[in-house]
């Protein structure tokens, strides 16, 4: 039996995903097929079945590849003295992915319930690294000491997944700008006040 290679597997296996991601953008969730995603990444169904046992298990394992990137990206960030940069840092690559994925993903999560664990999966893990960026922020006195966290964590989590879908809502938007009016409320929002300062 000839022993894997367990560098090439990861390759291969990324290949997949990028490639059912070209298909799930194009084609959307639903309309995607196996067949679809084995024409995208030139590969046969029985190669894919190698890698992913279904379309389910293609999606929930590109959320788990979504959330190990974010947490990257979160330790980085947290590495820095900036929080409110680092935030900012994290709306734009946020913001610069599929917006029309987004709301595939949104609207077959409550259709499937195992798409909708694996959001919320996701959503759990960025809650969490969102929490402990702004509690490091609070700490610093960058960020008002009275907000409780983990909620500040879940509605910042709700405008930022919002503000992805202003393309699609409004394309005539100037979504950069859209995207500055954004940081300023949340600089508000988040800032502690005058008297806060000086403790």
């Amino acid at each position: 039996m000839r022993k894997l290679d367990p560098v090439k597997h990861e390759e291969k296996r990324r290949e997949i995903l990028n490639a059912a991601e070209r298909c799930f953008v194009r084609d959307g969730l639903q309309g995607a097929s196996i067949s679809s995603i084995c024409a995208e990444a030139r590969i046969s169904p029985g190669h894919l079945y190698h890698y992913f046992t279904s379309k389910e298990a293609i999606v929930s394992a590109m959320i788990e590849v979504r959330l190990e990137e974010a947490a990257a990206r979160f330790t980085k960030l947290a590495e820095g003295a900036d929080v409110l940069s680092a935030l900012f840092c994290e709306i734009e690559v946020t913001r610069s992915g599929h917006p029309r994925l987004v709301l595939e993903a949104l609207s077959e999560a409550n259709r499937n319930p195992a798409m909708a664990k694996a959001l919320q999966k996701h959503t759990k893990g960025v809650h969490s690294l969102l929490a402990d960026l702004l509690g490091k922020g609070q700490a610093a006195g960058a960020i008002d000491p009275t907000l409780d966290r983990h909620m500040t964590a879940s509605l910042l989590i709700s405008m930022i997944d919002g503000s992805r879908t202003l393309s699609l809502r409004d394309p005539k938007l100037d979504v950069k700008e859209a995207t500055k009016a954004l940081e300023t409320m949340i600089v508000r929002y988040l800032a502690p006040t005058s008297a806060q300062r000086k403790h």
